[in-house]
């Protein structure tokens, strides 16, 4: 699975070195240590105090943990250049708010990864969930649609972009690589993860251009004129 994720990190996020990324629902701190890798200013937040005690151990000063809800985040307005959600839309209540709250934060675009709800292996782990418990069979599904749902919903009409991988078994070799990087399987909704990255509007600024024609000197007021003349009249 972290291969995936690293393969849509790679094909999606157009990371540049030193722009701060914001791990929303960051667990163990796995996916900030591939951010790590990419030259990322990583932080990390997460609503379980335990997992973040543990990233705090594996990490240690390299990055910003926190403890809070993806649906009320602890940070400024713009404050991160991307934001990723992976595997965290699927645990909470409220998905819709999450992403508007990763808008706020995030300046040049929102990552989202799910494990595709459209996928045999969806319906692989559902059925084995019956039999023993695991902590997706609290999860909530999705599938590229309803992503992409909730994302125009968000943030308007974006061009969305997006990547399916599958996960392939390890004696496929060098053929499962190849599929892995064969652009009609990347596109393929049925694959095991899906990778979404969402564009943010770019917020309005204000140039200030230096002024290059010379004013001429303004008349005078009718108001000064008026005042000017009762002083004269008075006098």
């Amino acid at each position: 699975m972290e291969k995936m994720v690293d393969h849509s990190f790679h094909t999606l996020l157009d990371a540049k070195p030193g722009e701060r990324v914001l791990d929303i629902g960051c667990g163990l701190g796995n996916h900030l240590i591939l951010l790590n890798r990419l030259g990322l200013n990583i932080s990390g937040l997460d609503a379980s105090p335990l997992a973040i005690e543990q990233a705090r151990q594996r990490l240690g000063h390299a990055c910003d943990l926190r403890v809070g809800p993806a649906e009320d985040l602890p940070y400024d307005d713009n404050e991160f250049d991307l934001a990723i959600m992976v595997h965290t839309l699927e645990f909470l209540n409220d998905p819709l708010e999450a992403i508007k709250e990763a808008a706020r934060v995030a300046r040049r675009g929102i990552f989202i990864g799910i494990l595709n709800g459209f996928s045999l292996a969806c319906f692989s782990n559902k059925f084995k969930g019956i039999f023993r418990d695991s902590p997706f069979n609290q999860a909530k599904y999705y599938n590229l649609l309803q992503i992409k749902y909730l994302l125009s919903a968000t943030l308007g009409n974006v061009p969305i972009q997006w990547v399916c991988s599958q996960n392939w078994p390890s004696y496929y070799g060098r053929l499962g690589n190849l599929l892995t990087d064969s652009k009609k399987m990347q596109h393929c909704p049925f694959g095991h993860y899906l990778g979404l990255y969402a564009p943010l509007h770019p917020r309005v600024t204000t140039l200030l251009h230096p002024l290059r024609i010379k004013l001429k000197k303004a008349p005078q007021s009718l108001v000064n004129g008026i005042s000017r003349d009762k002083a004269d009249l008075g006098a």
